[in-house]
C-alpha cells in the first residue's frame, strides 16, 4: 500500500481541512520549525490507532483538538483521513466488501466530550478493523 493522501481538519496546528498530497516521488515533508511537520506525523499515527497521548506530544486524547488562536475559534472535533492505493495488495476476506475499490481511506475523528470514532472507507468500524485491515501489509502506526 502506497500513501496517497492526508486529509486534515481540526488537528492540533490544522484549523482549516487541509490535504496534503503525496505523488510519486515525494519523499519527505520540509519547512521552518513551527510550521506543523511533526503535527503531519502525529496525524498518521493518531489515524492508525495510536491510543497513547504522550505519544502525540499530549496529555490526553482532547488534546489533538485546536484549540483557538487570536483569529481562529477552537473546533468541536478533530478528524484525520488517511487515503491509500491498494493496488497489488490482497486485503483478508473479511474486508471483501472493499476489495472493488482501487484505494481506501481510514478515518478517525475525536470530539471534545472525548468520544470517538473510526471509519473505513465511511463506514463505521472498530479500533481492532483497522488494525486487522493494516494486518500483513507493511503498514503500520510504527511502520
Amino acid at each position: 500500500m502506497r500513501l496517497k493522501s492526508l486529509e486534515i481538519k481540526g488537528f492540533k496546528s490544522f484549523a482549516d481541512k487541509t490535504i496534503v498530497s503525496f505523488d510519486e516521488g515525494i519523499t519527505g515533508i520540509i519547512g521552518p520549525n513551527g510550521c506543523g511537520k511533526s503535527n503531519i506525523v502525529d496525524a498518521i499515527q493518531w489515524v492508525m490507532g495510536e491510543q497513547s497521548a504522550k505519544h502525540l506530544r499530549g496529555d490526553s486524547m482532547t488534546d489533538v483538538i485546536f484549540n483557538g488562536s487570536d483569529t481562529k475559534a477552537p473546533t468541536s472535533m478533530a478528524e484525520v483521513s488517511l487515503v491509500l492505493d491498494r493496488q497489488g495488495v490482497t486485503l483478508s476476506p473479511s474486508f471483501s466488501a472493499f476489495d472493488k475499490a482501487d484505494e481506501i481511506s481510514v478515518t478517525r475523528r475525536v470530539y471534545r466530550d472525548g468520544t470517538g470514532e473510526y471509519l473505513i472507507n465511511k463506514c463505521p468500524c472498530r479500533l481492532k478493523d483497522i488494525h486487522e485491515l493494516f494486518m500483513d501489509t507493511g503498514v503500520g502506526k510504527r511502520a
